[in-house]
């Protein structure tokens, strides 16, 4: 019945549930997620930093990170322009045939847009459209008590001499730290969930 699952994600706390749902979803069916990111163009200009791309490609890989434990084929993208015209035609151009997206994006002016984009998707899509609101209450929002409990289990997996790469980020209610030990090749992205405070290592290179 569903082939093809598209999850637009703006890397916001409320984000996580859509994408959980989206992934069940995906799983059930055997479906391919398609996690979608846009940098958003329109009449006001681009509404967002210079930090908007990096934000948008974080936040379709933590969708790939968590799709991939779970054995979902994944497909990403981030494209620029208007949000909602944007989903849209990427549902058409790739025979999309399910779209979960959340009702709530970050603070102010965002929030009031996610929620705005969500509604026209609602509104126009040829397809099913599955919306999920936030209602889960974040328990780590301070970044240095994510990269605590990063630490602590980059410690308990078996590394040591941790150093903390750069400063932790949130996308999607997820902490992300990276960190470099001497006992890894390469960098080791620890993903801190910032709703239950559980944390695992995303990557690794041994």
């Amino acid at each position: 019945m569903y082939q093809d699952v598209l999850i637009p994600t703006d890397g916001s706390d409320g984000t996580r549930r859509s994408i959980s749902h989206g992934l069940t979803i995906a799983e059930r069916f055997d479906a391919t997620v398609h996690a979608l990111s846009i940098v958003p163009e329109g009449p006001l200009g681009t509404l967002e930093s210079e930090e908007a791309r990096p934000a948008a490609s974080r936040a379709v890989e933590h969708v790939e990170t968590i799709a991939t434990r779970e054995g979902v084929d994944t497909v990403t993208a981030v494209e620029d322009g208007v949000p909602h015209e944007e989903i849209l035609g990427y549902a058409d151009e790739h025979g999309i045939d399910m779209i979960v997206m959340g009702t709530q994006g970050r603070t102010g002016l965002d929030r009031v847009l996610v929620g705005s984009v969500t509604e026209r998707v609602v509104r126009m899509a040829d397809v099913p459209v599955v919306t999920v609101r936030l209602t889960d209450e974040l328990r780590i929002e301070d970044p240095d008590e994510a990269e605590r409990i990063a630490r602590q289990q980059a410690s308990e997996d078996g590394y040591d001499d941790i150093v903390v790469r750069e400063d932790p980020h949130r996308t999607s209610a997820s902490w992300i730290v990276v960190l470099e030990t001497e006992s890894s090749a390469g960098p080791i992205h620890v993903h801190v969930d910032a709703v239950t405070g559980e944390a695992r290592i995303a990557n690794a290179n041994a």
